[in-house]
């Protein structure tokens, strides 16, 4: 008697990985990672697409596992082997097209290969494409990278697709329509639903540069969509992953006792700061801080400068924009004078006077940039060598950015020569 269809599969599961039925069903369920990556295929909904799951599809098929939504890799409301087929083309990245879901909770999907790409972000975006090696795909660009010449040399140049981040900001469709690009990318804001609306032709995609705590997901997925997982994961391996582990590994211990308090001001205006639903919170709790504001339900928000002076910081942090203010910080920048004076500022200010971090001299200066998008490593150096300079003596936040910009980058750029990235006026008098 023949074998049914069921039975000619789970030979077929067996022979292809020589393991017991029962060690299959031990297959990894989601909970096992720290994020799930959002692409069809990705069938046990962990942080990557690999073998595992083809053989968790097959299990859903056969009724071993429960149907999970990214098992679904053809995107077509079934899951049968045709899913099977997309996922190892996934993997071998031979796939004609990929669906996944942005961080915009929108569904798209990419045709493939995407040889032009719009970056119409802040340029955090292209930064990850340039260390992918894919800047060369890019063919136009936000207003924003426009404005980076320096750090941006060759794309600066590219067409103006006006700004697709900001409260304001409004993308150039037509610009963007008449570069015939494969796929555009954009902030996840709440606009992004109207912007793809007037591209229908072409697949929109929002994913969030400026979320360090999402960062390695917002990379793996953007590297499916150019087939450059291999970038992708060095990226995060050996930057991303590497430093923030070391300073992980320094600061576990610590008890609350012996976690500084901290303070850390925006660059728009005095008393601007965090509170525990932002990037900055975890930034400090990762280099052995506390936030002052870590109580305080909110993302960005206006304290009270007497409330900052009665929970009394150890150490105060002042973010500068680069972007807004390109005369006082940045790579354009040589001379410190400026930093020093938004420093002085704060250590003159009367209400802070006996405050622990301006008595100690513990006001620090960084470029906002530092903490954000695919360098945003380098902030959290230099925040765990002010906060526990007795535990990080080894790290060198400077040389950790040439690296970058050497390695990551490929910009012939020497921080030995030029910019200004962090000042104190005894820990970084050149201002880096």
């Amino acid at each position: 008697m023949g074998m049914n269809k069921k039975e000619l599969m789970n030979m077929k599961i067996n022979i292809l990985f020589g393991i017991s039925m029962t060690m299959l069903l031990l297959a990894l369920p989601a909970a096992a990672s720290d994020h799930t990556l959002g692409v069809y295929g990705n069938a046990n909904e962990d942080d990557t697409i690999n073998m595992q799951d083809v053989t968790y599809t097959e299990l859903i098929i056969l009724e071993y596992r429960d149907r999970t939504e990214l098992a679904d890799a053809k995107h077509d409301g079934k899951i049968n082997m045709q899913d099977v087929t997309q996922i190892e083309l996934v993997i071998l990245g031979k796939e004609k097209e990929l669906t996944l879901i942005d961080t915009a909770d929108r569904t798209v999907t990419v045709k493939k290969p995407v040889n032009r790409i719009i970056s119409g972000y802040f340029g955090y975006d292209a930064e990850v494409m340039r260390a992918f090696g894919a800047q060369d795909d890019i063919v136009g660009v936000s207003n924003v990278l426009i404005k980076k010449e320096i750090y941006f040399p060759e794309l600066s140049k590219l067409p103006n697709v006006g700004c697709g981040g900001g409260r304001t900001g409004v993308p150039d469709y037509e610009a963007i329509l008449s570069l015939n690009p494969d796929l555009v990318i954009f902030s996840p804001s709440k606009k992004i639903e109207g912007w793809a609306e007037k591209l229908s032709s072409v697949p929109v995609v929002g994913l969030a540069f400026t979320t360090p705590d999402a960062m390695n997901g917002e990379v793996m997925k953007l590297g499916y969509c150019l087939g450059r997982t291999d970038e992708a994961e060095y990226l995060i391996d050996y930057f991303l992953d590497m430093y923030i582990d070391i300073i992980k590994t320094g600061t576990e211990g610590l008890s609350e006792e012996e976690k500084p308090r901290v303070y850390l001001e925006r660059t728009d205006k005095p008393y601007s700061t965090y509170g525990s639903k932002s990037y900055v919170q975890q930034g400090i709790a990762i280099a052995g801080g506390t936030n002052i504001f870590a109580d305080v339900e909110a993302g960005q928000f206006v304290a009270d400068r007497e409330e900052v002076m009665m929970r009394n910081p150890d150490i105060i942090i002042k973010y500068v924009s680069g972007t807004s203010n390109p005369e006082a910080i940045g790579y354009g920048v040589d001379d410190p004078s400026m930093a020093t004076a938004i420093r002085d500022e704060i250590m003159s200010r009367p209400e802070l006077a006996n405050v622990n971090a301006v008595k100690n001299g513990s006001v620090y200066i960084i470029e906002m940039s530092m903490n954000l998008g695919p360098k945003h490593p380098i902030a959290k150096v230099y925040f765990a060598k002010w906060i526990h300079p007795e535990l990080f003596d080894d790290l060198d936040p400077s040389a950790i950015h040439q690296e970058y910009l050497t390695e990551f980058q490929g910009l012939d750029y020497n921080l030995d020569e030029r910019g200004v990235f962090a000042y104190h006026p005894e820990e970084h008098p050149d201002g880096n």
